[in-house]
């Protein structure tokens, strides 16, 4: 997942590019000296260590991520045009039959995979032309999460040393996120599954791969079979009662509080438990949200993310 909104540092404009990265050979020769005596093998180090050089796009995307706030109305039209509703759908028909068998192997809802391929990558079109080890390596160097980034460096070499993917086909965000459902190294490795059975976990290339990579994340991530992520609803004029996406209460708790489906129709179980989120406050957009949408959150802890997944998902089928 892309690591997204970092802090920013002080302006690029105040180092001295030479001066700064005067140091960079040595850090490498660490980086190489830690990878080695972790059980990496020398050569594919050296492949993926040798003669690197710290990338100033890297630095600048990084230093400069610009700072706004949308509302869940903006985000949601500029996340979820209609091309992009329409694009799930052509790719939901296409691989339809890869998806349904991957939601029963890992048993997920296919359409959320499609959700989050399509809000990651747009449908594999946009996963970043950086090399992942230069990245990784130049904001590992660049000392601002530094632990962080070099963890996620040697991640990277245990990838190359399992002969996943190659140094120059070890592509993605200037963050380091990978492949078409934006792995980060760490979530590769757990998560990543050679679903295509051709001895390589390829998701930058290999659609069996990358959603059968993104099913088994929401399954070990405590995806509930044949329940929903939730659903739009009604609220009564004047709604001021409890929201939130903590505040679970039974749908027949809700009902008589007022909230039904969007159609404005009752629920169909009283018994299970939901929780009201407003993404624009009283009197925007309302959702019931379920287990499963804490799920997707897990992808990205962002409401606005999960709700966009779960509306992508379920417009894609």
């Amino acid at each position: 997942m892309i690591t997204r909104r970092l802090a920013i540092a002080a302006p690029l404009a105040l180092w001295s590019a030479p001066a700064w990265a005067s140091g960079f050979p040595s850090f490498l020769a660490g980086v190489r000296g830690e990878a080695v005596r972790d059980g990496i093998r020398p050569d594919v180090a050296d492949a993926a260590l040798a003669g690197l050089q710290p990338n100033d796009d890297v630095l600048r995307l990084d230093r400069h991520q610009p700072e706004f706030t949308l509302t869940w109305a903006q985000y949601r039209a500029r996340v979820l045009p209609a091309k992009r509703l329409e694009a799930a759908r052509d790719h939901y028909g296409r691989e339809g039959t890869l998806l349904a068998d991957v939601g029963r192997h890992f048993g997920v809802d296919p359409r959320i995979v499609v959700g989050i391929w399509g809000l990651e990558s747009g449908f594999g079109a946009k996963t970043g032309g950086f090399s992942v080890v230069q990245a990784l390596a130049t904001l590992a160097y660049d000392g601002r999460r530094a632990a962080f980034f070099r963890a996620e460096l040697l991640n990277a070499l245990r990838i190359l040393n399992a002969g996943d993917i190659g140094p120059r086909a070890m592509t993605g965000s200037y963050a380091g996120a990978m492949g078409q459902p934006q792995f980060m190294p760490s979530s590769f490795l757990r998560y990543a599954v050679d679903y295509d059975g051709d001895g390589k976990r390829d998701i930058w290339a290999s659609r069996p791969d990358i959603f059968g990579s993104v099913a088994n994340y929401l399954s070990r991530c405590g995806w509930r079979p044949g329940e929903p992520w939730g659903q739009q609803v009604r609220l009564p004029p004047g709604y001021d009662g409890p929201s939130g996406r903590q505040d679970l209460r039974p749908l027949a708790k809700w009902q008589a509080a007022g909230v039904r489906r969007v159609d404005g129709s009752a629920f169909s179980r009283g018994d299970v438990r939901g929780a009201l989120v407003l993404p624009d406050g009283p009197g925007g957009e309302a959702f019931m949200v379920y287990q499963n949408f804490h799920v997707i959150r897990r992808y990205n802890p962002s409401d606005y993310y999960a709700l966009a997944v779960g509306l992508l998902g379920y417009a894609a089928a």
